[in-house]
């Protein structure tokens, strides 16, 4: 059998350094202000699209992402490493979309794309921390879910296979197709780039992205697999009330980036009595217990 795999992934702001201009005043995320990457937990739920693909041949890996037309930049890396196109959702109607409004435009994208057997994306993206999208996705869709999935192992007759790291350990459970599976930062790295796969789609675009340049569009329109597609709101018949800050319940106040110093050091021997000593000490201070 094969499968129609779709990859939810984010293109998000590298919040290892995050400073004091990385929130407007709107409360929204300066994007402008932090590099952008593909985020991590994405790039595992691609290898484990990447895997199905090659245990199930004649299966298509479509890669999902919304954002301005630069998200296609992680489209185009998912085609380095083994996906065979996406669509970037884009408009400025989703500007300042909260898990909500995105998990709601991300939906309606689903619906268009039709037809699917699994949508896999990472359990959280690193901008937000939230976990919520996934779910949510599957809630609005009225499919089944899997969370924290670390490997799925196969995906016959019509049910999936999946193991799933939890605080207590490990699960391995089943569940029909079609189905919303989210991937932990522990499952499998994703694969490096194809050196063929790079020359071959190098030049892939989203329309908006070449609409000044003639030649280029010329290029692309010769050579159908260079094209990313391109949807806005209309496109997937959003109701523009839950898109964007409209459709988000959720206000961020402010953005901080804290750095934790030690304000005190105390050096003990490796011994029973120095260490069982620091323990009453620590419970005695309320640093625990």
């Amino acid at each position: 059998m094969s499968l129609n795999i779709i990859v939810l992934a984010k293109q998000v702001p590298d919040t290892r350094n995050v400073g004091k201009d990385a929130m407007k005043a709107d409360g929204t995320i300066n994007r402008a202000a932090l590099p952008a990457i593909f985020n991590p937990e994405d790039l595992n739920a691609l290898e484990q699209a990447l895997k199905l693909k090659e245990t199930y041949p004649g299966s298509k890996v479509t890669i999902l992402t919304m954002g301005p037309a630069r998200a296609a930049e992680i489209i185009r890396e998912g085609m380095f490493r083994g996906a065979d196109g996406g669509i970037v959702l884009s408009d400025r109607a989703f500007a300042g979309s909260d898990t909500l409004a995105t998990s709601y435009a991300l939906s309606a994208a689903v619906r268009k794309i039709g037809d699917f057997d699994i949508i896999i994306g990472g359990r959280q993206a690193i901008d937000g921390d939230t976990a919520q999208v996934g779910p949510q996705i599957a809630e609005k869709l009225g499919i089944p879910q899997i969370t924290y999935a670390e490997d799925i192992i196969s995906a016959d007759n019509g049910e999936v296979i999946v193991k799933r790291r939890i605080e207590s350990g490990v699960e391995t459970i089943k569940a029909k197709l079609p189905l919303v599976v989210t991937v932990n930062g522990s499952a499998a790295e994703c694969r490096p780039r194809n050196a063929r796969a790079v020359q071959k789609y190098k030049y892939a675009a989203v329309p908006s992205e070449v609409a000044a340049d003639e030649a280029k569009k010329e290029f692309i329109k010769s050579r159908p697999y260079l094209e990313i597609g391109e949807w806005n709101a209309a496109s997937v018949d959003a109701d523009l009330n839950q898109c964007g800050l409209a459709g988000s319940p959720t206000k961020v106040k402010s953005i901080e980036n804290v750095v934790f110093t030690a304000k005190e050091a105390r050096r003990i021997e490796n011994n029973d009595e120095e260490l069982e000593t620091l323990i009453k000490d620590l419970i005695a201070n309320h640093t625990i217990g």
